[in-house]
């Protein structure tokens, strides 16, 4: 037993003061510490039982939390929140968690489908004991282009999705509150983003490739796929209150009060304006952020600097220029150095 707890561990940061944040297992793939899943604070029982039975998922899950935040990041990388995370917060993403605005309703679903990419992707990797490819992908099968033959290896989403609920739910399901029941509503529409786009994958068969024969899988799609997704579901996610029965919600906009679909992101509070550091709201600014001035969309000066102006300073940049193709076969460029303007935010006075 005590060989088996030594060998349960994933990336982590552990920090020993106690935040008024709970931990996250959203931090395991911050710094790429070693630890202990009982050294976590934060986890629920359910969550750490799953931990210790599943060392290879958790080694897993820890590099796949890079992946979906970079991704957060590449979605509002152009607007006042850039999903800016704190290195040295247990919870990634500070108090900004004890709020249940949009932006927060983005996390858990981008978190949840990072959980679902990331296991299923190492199953087909053959880097988990308990799941390998998609086992019910046999046979033959038919679409709009005749039939085929199960063969490859289909990701195993469907597993994916079983631990995903199991793990990332753990919690919401024990605190049982409103906050709790839109976060197990959204982390639902993000598992569902990620099956949303399988794709069908096959090799042809046959004489002089006829593809009188056909091989096929299904594969998952290029996670930006998901991501860009859920951002479309931000933009359009519905304000909402939780019923009486506290069972569900009923909107607090639009012209009726029907309720919101299964596919829809929720939320219950007004996003802050981003503009200037704020601690309580978890907002962290816009000061010293890069603007574009000659845009008019969101990252435009005159909107990312909420009207305070921005500073201007003159940077030079080496990049390659006056690239040729030379036969045969090879591209040469020349070092070609530039100055440039960077504009940035000025801070609030």
């Amino acid at each position: 037993m005590k060989a088996l707890q030594r060998g349960v561990c994933w990336c982590v940061c552990v920090t020993l003061c106690v935040l008024s944040v709970d931990a996250s297992w959203w931090y395991m793939g911050s710094l790429g510490s070693q630890v202990m899943c009982n050294n976590i604070p934060g986890l629920v029982s359910k969550q750490r039982q799953l931990c210790q039975q599943n060392p290879k998922v958790m080694q897993a899950i820890g590099a796949g939390v890079k992946e979906w935040i970079l991704e957060c990041h590449h979605q509002f990388r152009n607007h006042r929140w850039n999903c800016n995370t704190m290195a040295r917060d247990h919870s990634l993403f500070g108090r900004l968690l004890l709020h249940s605005n949009r932006e927060v309703a983005f996390i858990y679903a981008i978190s949840s489908a990072g959980v679902v990419y990331t296991v299923a992707r190492a199953c087909s990797r053959g880097e988990l004991d308990a799941c390998s490819c998609d086992p019910n992908r046999t046979g033959s099968w038919r679409d709009s282009q005749g039939t085929f033959a199960w063969g490859g290896c289909s990701d195993h989403v469907e597993h994916a999705t079983r631990f995903s609920r199991a793990f990332v739910d753990a919690k919401e399901r024990k605190e049982r509150d409103a906050r709790a029941l839109m976060n197990l509503h959204n982390n639902r529409v993000g598992r569902k983003a990620v099956k949303r786009f399988m794709t069908l994958e096959c090799k042809c068969h046959g004489v002089s490739g006829s593809c009188s024969l056909r091989t096929c899988w299904l594969a998952l799609a290029d996670f930006r796929r998901t991501g860009d997704h859920l951002r479309r579901k931000y933009d359009a996610a519905v304000h909402v209150a939780v019923n009486q029965y506290g069972t569900g919600f009923m909107r607090l906009t639009g012209t009726h009060l029907k309720r919101p679909s299964k596919n829809q992101l929720v939320y219950s509070e007004d996003s802050p304006d981003f503009c200037i550091a704020d601690q309580e709201s978890g907002s962290m600014g816009t000061a010293g952020r890069v603007c574009n001035r000659t845009s008019r969309g969101a990252d435009g000066c005159e909107v990312m600097c909420c009207g305070r102006g921005y500073d201007t300073s003159r940077v030079s940049r080496s990049a390659q220029c006056e690239c040729k193709f030379h036969w045969c076969c090879a591209v040469r460029c020349r070092d070609c150095h530039q100055v440039v303007d960077v504009l940035t935010c000025k801070g609030h006075t």
